[in-house]
Order: structure tokens, then C-alpha cells, then sequence
């Protein structure tokens, strides 16, 4: 069964930076999107970043310039690099993968577990 695995989150002062790493494990033989969302205190969780299996990247407009996607398919990994970061980047910061399972040849749709921002001096 595919599971992912979030990673990198912190404390960082604002104009910081952070790189947040999302490794899916299990059999996964096709990689159409992997997503980073965020979810900020009493806020509704929102679409930050998305690379496609054709590495077209997709931004929200909060982050464009100072946020960068990017996926090794070597190691299934996909990443979020953070700078410059600002308080209101604060956030529960969540991967979404949507993946075709080796071992079924079934689309495969989720979550990591989530990992916290916090961006404050």
C-alpha cells in the first residue's frame, strides 16, 4: 500500500527558509501529480504547489517567487522549498499523491500525516 511521509517542518524566523520533503513508499509504477497543501490555524486547507508527471509546476499566488516544487523520481520523493518565508506562511503543510500502484494497476489518492510551519521571531 502506498504511504507518504512528510518531513522537514520547523520553527523559523520570518525571511527563513525551510525545505519540506514528501516521500511516498510502496509500489508505485506511474506518478501523474504530487501536490504540497497547507492548512493555517482555523483556516480551510489550501492548494500551495503541484508538479505533474511531465514536471509542469503550479504555484498559488501567495508563494510564487519564493516557493519551489521539484520531484526526484528516483527516490519518489517530491519536495517544497520554502524562503523567505512570512508569518502568514504558518501552516499544518500536507502532501497529496495520485499514483498508479504497481502492484494493482489502481489510481491511488492520498494524504501524509502533515507537518507544521511555524513562522515567527
Amino acid at each position: 500500500q502506498v504511504q507518504l511521509v512528510e518531513s522537514g517542518g520547523g520553527l523559523v524566523q520570518p525571511g527563513g527558509s525551510l525545505r519540506l520533503s514528501c516521500a511516498a513508499s510502496g509500489k508505485i509504477s506511474m506518478i501523474y501529480t504530487m501536490t504540497w497543501y497547507r492548512q493555517p490555524p482555523w483556516k480551510q486547507r489550501e492548494l500551495v504547489a503541484r508538479i505533474t508527471s511531465g514536471n509542469s509546476t503550479y504555484y498559488v499566488d501567495s508563494v510564487k517567487g519564493r516557493f519551489t516544487i521539484s520531484r526526484d523520481n528516483a527516490k519518489i520523493t517530491v519536495y517544497l522549498q520554502m524562503n523567505s518565508l512570512k508569518p502568514e506562511d504558518t501552516a499544518v503543510y500536507y502532501c497529496n499523491a495520485d499514483v498508479i500502484e504497481g502492484s494493482s494497476g489502481s489510481r491511488w489518492i492520498g494524504w501524509g500525516q502533515g507537518t507544521q510551519v511555524t513562522v515567527s521571531s
